[in-house]
C-alpha cells in the first residue's frame, strides 16, 4: 500500500476564515485532536504574523507528539527565523516557505520580476535548510502561473533542498481536468521532481477543492493539504473528511492507496473544530452533516431497512457518527458515566471527569433523559482549557407581549461580582446590553444561530454567534436547556475571547 500524507492546515489556513479566531489553548486542543485523528502533518500557524500565533505554534510543537509540526513563512529571513523558533520544540519540525509565481501576483502584490522571484525562492529554501532538513516550498497561485516559469522555480527550489513541493490552487480557479494536467506537466518537465514529494493545496471558490485534490492524487501527488470541515479563506479549503472517505470508499479507483486517519474519530474531531470556531456545520455537509445518514423519502427508507448499501455508501459508525440513543439518567453513577464517555472516544483526567460529572448531574435534574449528544456537549463544554475572565453568576429577565424587555445579569471576574441592568429589543438583546455595561466590551452582533442538540422539549439548545468588537470578529458558543442562558454563555464566550 502507498501512503497519502494528510497535511492538516485547520490551525493556519482554516483559522484565516473570518470569525474563526482561536486562542492558544483552543489551538492546542484542536492539535491534540488532530494528532489523535492520525494526521501526518499539522500546520500549526504563521508564527511571524503575531505573538499570539507564535506562542500557539510553540505550544503545539512542545506538547503534540506524533505528527510533523509545520510553521508557515514567506520567503523572508525574519519569517523563516520565527517559523523555526516556534517549531524547533517538535521532534519532527518543518518549515513551509511560500512565494507567489503567477504574473498577477508578481505584478500587483510583489512588484517583482521573474528573475528576482527565482532568486528569492532559492535563497529562502537554502536559508530554511540551515535550520532543519524538512522544508516545504509552495509557488503560490501555481494554477495561474506560466508553465515554463513554474517548472524553472520548482526545479531550482528542489535543488536548493526542498523536500516537499506543494502546488496550490490558491484562489480555487482550476477545474479537475486542468489541475490534473498541471500535476502531470510538472512531473514531465521538472527533471528532479522525484527528489521531492508532490503536494496539493486546493481552495473551494468554485466548489472543486476536493475534486481537484483527488485528481492530483491520481496523477501522483502524495500529500494533500486540507482542513477539518473544509474551513478556510473565502469559500474554504479541501475538506479532510471528504478526501479521506473518498479515498477509502472508492478503492476501485484509488487502489493500493491509504491514509493513516482513524476514520471513527472524524465526527468527534469535526464537532470539536465546529464548537471552537463557532462555525455551524451545514446539515447537508458530506460525511459529518446531521443529514448525512438520514433518509426522508419512503423509497429510501424502505431500501435502507432491507439493505443499507442501497442508499448508504458509508456506514455512520465508520466515521464515528453516533445516533441519539438513550444512555443515562439522573441515577446513573460516575463509573457508568465514565464508561459511556470512553465508548464515545473521550478519555478524561480525574479533574476533567469531576467537572463533567457535576455538569451531568446538574443537567439530569433538569432533563429526564440524557442522550449521547448531550454527553458530548457536556464534555466539549467542560474540558475547555481556556480560563474565562468573565463568568455568569445569575440572570433575570422580564419580558412579554406588552412589556419592555429588561434584564439583570450578574457576572464574576477575579473573585468580584458585578451587576448590569438594561432593556432591549428582546430578552436576549437586553442581556447582551447588560453584559456590555459590565464588561465595557460593546459588541456588535453579526450572526446568531440557535439549534437543538438533541430531541424533546427539554433538549439542550446550542447558540452559535459572531460578534464584532472594534475591528475584530469573534465567534462564541454556549449551550443550556434554557435558550436565554445559552445565549448569554455564547455572548460571554466571545467577550472572553476578545478580552484575552
Amino acid at each position: 500500500m502507498e501512503k497519502i500524507i494528510i497535511f492538516d492546515t485547520t490551525l493556519r489556513d482554516g483559522e484565516q476564515a473570518p470569525g474563526a479566531a482561536l486562542n492558544k489553548s483552543e489551538k492546542l486542543e484542536i492539535a491534540l485532536g488532530l494528532a489523535h485523528l492520525g494526521v501526518d502533518v499539522i500546520e500549526a500557524g504563521f508564527p511571524v504574523s503575531s505573538k499570539g500565533d507564535f506562542d500557539a505554534v510553540c505550544a503545539v510543537a512542545k506538547k503534540v507528539k506524533g505528527p510533523i509540526i509545520c510553521g508557515l513563512a514567506r520567503a523572508i529571513n525574519k519569517d523563516i527565523d520565527a517559523a523555526y523558533q516556534a517549531v524547533k520544540f517538535s521532534h519532527r519540525p518543518r518549515i513551509h516557505v511560500f512565494l507567489a509565481t503567477s504574473k498577477i501576483h508578481m505584478k500587483y502584490k510583489l512588484q517583482k520580476a521573474e528573475d528576482e522571484i527565482l532568486r528569492l525562492a532559492v535563497a529562502s529554501v537554502k536559508y530554511a535548510k540551515k535550520y532543519c532538513r524538512d522544508i516545504e516550498f509552495s509557488p503560490e497561485d501555481a494554477s495561474r502561473s506560466e508553465s515554463e516559469f513554474l517548472f524553472k522555480v520548482v526545479e531550482a527550489v528542489i535543488d536548493a533542498g526542498a523536500t516537499t513541493l506543494n502546488l496550490p490552487d490558491t484562489v480555487g480557479y482550476a477545474e479537475p481536468e486542468e489541475f490534473s494536467r498541471l500535476i502531470a506537466s510538472v512531473k514531465e518537465n521538472v527533471p528532479n521532481i522525484g527528489k521531492a514529494i508532490i503536494s496539493v493545496h486546493c481552495h473551494n471558490d468554485l466548489g472543486l477543492a476536493v475534486a481537484n485534490s483527488l485528481e492530483a492524487v491520481k496523477r501522483g501527488a502524495r500529500q494533500v493539504e486540507c482542513t477539518i470541515n473544509g474551513i478556510g479563506e473565502r469559500a474554504g479549503n479541501a475538506s479532510l473528511e471528504e478526501i479521506v472517505m473518498a479515498l477509502d470508499t472508492r478503492k476501485d479507483i484509488f487502489a493500493n492507496l491509504n491514509t493513516g486517519i482513524k476514520k471513527n474519530e472524524i465526527y468527534k474531531t469535526s464537532r470539536l473544530v465546529s464548537k471552537l470556531t463557532g462555525f455551524v456545520i451545514a446539515p447537508n455537509k458530506a460525511i459529518v452533516g446531521s443529514n448525512a445518514f438520514r433518509h426522508e423519502a419512503g423509497i429510501h427508507q424502505d431500501g435502507v431497512i432491507k439493505e443499507r448499501s442501497t442508499y448508504e455508501i458509508i456506514k455512520p459508525q465508520d466515521v464515528g457518527f453516533y445516533g441519539l440513543g438513550l444512555v443515562l439518567g439522573k441515577h446513573s453513577g460516575r463509573h457508568a458515566f465514565n464508561e459511556r464517555l470512553k465508548s464515545l472516544g473521550f478519555h478524561l483526567t480525574k479533574k476533567q471527569l469531576d467537572k463533567a460529572f457535576l455538569r451531568f448531574k446538574q443537567l439530569a435534574d433538569k432533563k429526564k433523559n440524557i442522550f449521547d449528544d448531550d454527553l458530548m456537549t457536556i464534555v466539549e463544554d467542560e474540558i475547555r482549557i481556556i480560563k474565562p475572565l468573565w463568568k455568569l453568576i445569575s440572570f433575570q429577565v422580564n419580558s412579554g407581549t406588552q412589556v419592555e424587555p429588561k434584564a439583570s445579569v450578574r457576572l464574576k471576574a477575579k473573585l468580584k461580582s458585578f451587576e448590569g441592568l438594561s432593556s432591549g429589543d428582546g430578552p436576549v438583546d437586553a442581556c447582551f446590553k447588560a453584559i456590555d455595561k459590565i464588561t465595557g466590551a460593546r459588541g456588535e452582533l453579526l450572526d446568531y444561530r440557535l439549534e437543538a442538540v438533541t430531541r424533546g422539549k427539554d433538549a439542550i439548545g446550542e447558540v452559535n454567534l459572531r460578534v464584532k468588537f472594534k475591528n475584530r470578529i469573534f465567534s462564541g458558543r454556549g449551550s443550556s436547556t434554557d435558550i436565554i442562558e445559552a445565549s448569554i454563555l455564547a455572548y460571554l464566550n466571545s467577550v472572553n475571547k476578545y478580552a484575552l
